[in-house]
């Protein structure tokens, strides 16, 4: 007999198109419409990447249907569902069209391999709260941070770049490999969130694949409120590099799987743009999107979670 497991597979949302960005954030800010300054500011970001309303939704649902496909090679039948933050289908929806499909037992994951209680955190609690409610026992992954895996993918990727620096004649020492993530509020790090470990972690270990001795961690996207947020910021250290005479930079934005507002605005618009005003060379490693050995990543941690899932079922 075929086990049937179902999975919740889990991300931030977009809007599908300009007309959606407002609903889409006012849902952000908690149900509180933004201003028409906010407003104006968010579409101008969106129109300027090439072709309007970045691809994320499509780059994510890419990454579902590859999960799927990926997945049902055994005996086990996995049912992949797309459950969002904050576009629809929202992951209580998803949820829900798990008990419509008979699915008794689930996995969540979340597409981000680095766990914050602000981030990752936040998913799995409304996951969780509408599984309970509907009678599907849903098992969590929390992290993949240090999956072998992914540590080769991320570190072919930094080497490929690193490549293409030393085609235009710059020896691979003279570039500084520039480590992010999503920034978040600096109070994690009082409560002993592991969310800056893991992405040290990271980092040091696609570093040491690679052979990369020049590099360092920073952040970015910081969100616009009264509180800290966790520094420096990409842009900071951009004027910092430059300072002190580095002339080549390499992006790798490892805490995001995807390409879209934070990689294709934030860096490739934003961050290059004062690289160019400081005279400095700015490349950027291509995200993960769909990429075969992803969807290795995710199916391995999730066929394990299932595995556990099985046991305390029998």
């Amino acid at each position: 007999m075929t086990t049937k497991i179902g999975v919740l597979v889990m991300s931030y949302g977009t809007p599908e198109s300009l007309e959606d960005v407002e609903a889409y954030y006012t849902h952000i800010r908690r149900g509180n419409a933004p201003s028409a300054e906010q407003l104006k500011e968010l579409k101008d970001r969106y129109e300027a990447i090439v072709g309007g309303v970045f691809p994320l939704r499509e780059n994510t649902d890419r990454q579902v249907e590859a999960l799927q496909a990926k997945l049902n090679s055994g005996q086990i039948q996995y049912v992949c569902y797309q459950g969002l933050k904050h576009a629809r289908p929202f992951i209580e929806d998803g949820v829900e069209a798990m008990v419509r499909d008979g699915i008794t037992q689930a996995i969540g994951i979340v597409l981000a391999p680095h766990y914050s209680v602000m981030s990752v955190g936040t998913y799995i609690k409304r996951a969780k709260e509408k599984a309970d409610a509907c009678g599907i026992n849903m098992e969590f992954v929390e992290s993949y941070h240090m999956h072998p895996e992914l540590i080769d993918v991320l570190s072919r990727r930094v080497t490929a770049k690193l490549d293409e620096f030393e085609e235009t004649g710059a020896a691979r020492d003279e570039v500084r490999v520039l480590f992010s993530a999503h920034s978040l509020p600096e109070r994690i790090l009082a409560m002993g969130d592991p969310y800056r470990d893991q992405l040290l972690e990271t980092s040091k270990a696609i570093a040491d694949q690679a052979g990369v001795e020049s590099w360092q961690f920073t952040w970015q996207s910081a969100g616009r409120t009264a509180e800290p947020w966790l520094g420096p910021d990409i842009l900071d250290t951009l004027r910092e590099l430059a300072e002190a005479q580095v002339k080549y930079v390499l992006s790798a934005p490892i805490g995001f799987v995807s390409d879209h507002l934070e990689v294709l605005y934030d860096l490739d618009i934003e961050a290059q743009a004062l690289a160019s005003e400081l005279d400095m060379r700015l490349l950027r490693i291509d995200s993960l999107n769909s990429d075969p050995a992803y969807m290795s990543v995710l199916s391995d941690v999730v066929r394990t979670k299932a595995g556990q899932l099985q046991v305390k079922q029998s």
